[in-house]
């Protein structure tokens, strides 16, 4: 049996460097790589390009590593609730590509399938494909997007086996299984890690073919972005 376990997030992110580009699971603050990211602000790596559906708030989650201005470029489909993003963004000091939010997840399963681009009428006559190549099917025009190019992805999962199986809990399986396989190295780290064989196999999300590297994280926050209540009647 392959065992693709490592004993924790120091030995995960072997291999990190300054300017690479890594794609990180997640929607908004939900089932995003917690112990990953703080692994990459220990780390301190500079110039990176990451591509995720947004950043994060403040003080948790991506918006940890814009704090210390790690982050060069972000790649993603809004800027939500982040502050520090806006004001990075507005001022110049970050480098913003802002993807439509499908074809963000297009361009990771396309990398995750081994599709080098794909045609996609969403953003057809809007800023979004300018300089790209456009093509008329069957009397609609579509644009030409590249698969994504990551060094390494970091996905977060509910529970995972010895040999990378993988089973996301929730709206956490939103980005995440796209991520899985899409980079040269896909790191995922779980809540509750099993032997393999223990799992179900009728309820693997992502088989384990398509991670390097997992290990069973700690001390996860799950924070809620925005958190709004019924008043009592």
């Amino acid at each position: 049996m392959i065992r693709k376990t490592v004993d924790n997030v120091q030995e995960a992110l072997k291999g990190v460097k300054d300017s690479m580009t890594f794609m990180l699971g997640g929607f908004g603050l939900c089932g995003i790589p917690e112990n990953s990211i703080a692994e990459l602000v220990r780390l301190e790596v500079k110039n990176i390009i990451c591509i995720s559906n947004n950043a994060g708030v403040d003080d948790f989650g991506l918006g940890l590593l814009l704090q210390k201005h790690q982050i060069k470029k972000m790649i993603s489909s809004y800027v939500g609730e982040n502050e520090e993003f806006e004001r990075q963004m507005l001022n110049g000091e970050l480098d913003v590509e802002l993807t439509p939010q499908g074809t963000l997840a297009e361009k990771c399963r396309a990398a995750q399938s081994g599709f080098p681009a794909f045609y996609t009428p969403a953003g057809y006559g809007t800023e979004v494909a300018e300089g790209k190549e456009t093509r008329e099917f069957n009397g609609k025009m579509y644009v030409l997007e590249e698969a994504f190019q990551a060094d390494f992805s970091f996905v977060k999962a509910w529970k995972g086996d010895e040999a990378g199986n993988l089973i996301f809990k929730g709206t956490a399986r939103n980005f995440n299984p796209v991520m899985c396989g899409a980079a040269k190295i896909t790191v995922a780290e779980v809540e509750e890690l099993v032997p393999a064989g223990e799992l179900d196999p009728n309820e693997i999300h992502i088989p384990g073919i398509f991670i390097q590297r997992i290990f069973q994280g700690n001390h996860y926050e799950k924070r809620i972005e925005q958190r709004t209540v019924r008043t009592k009647i």
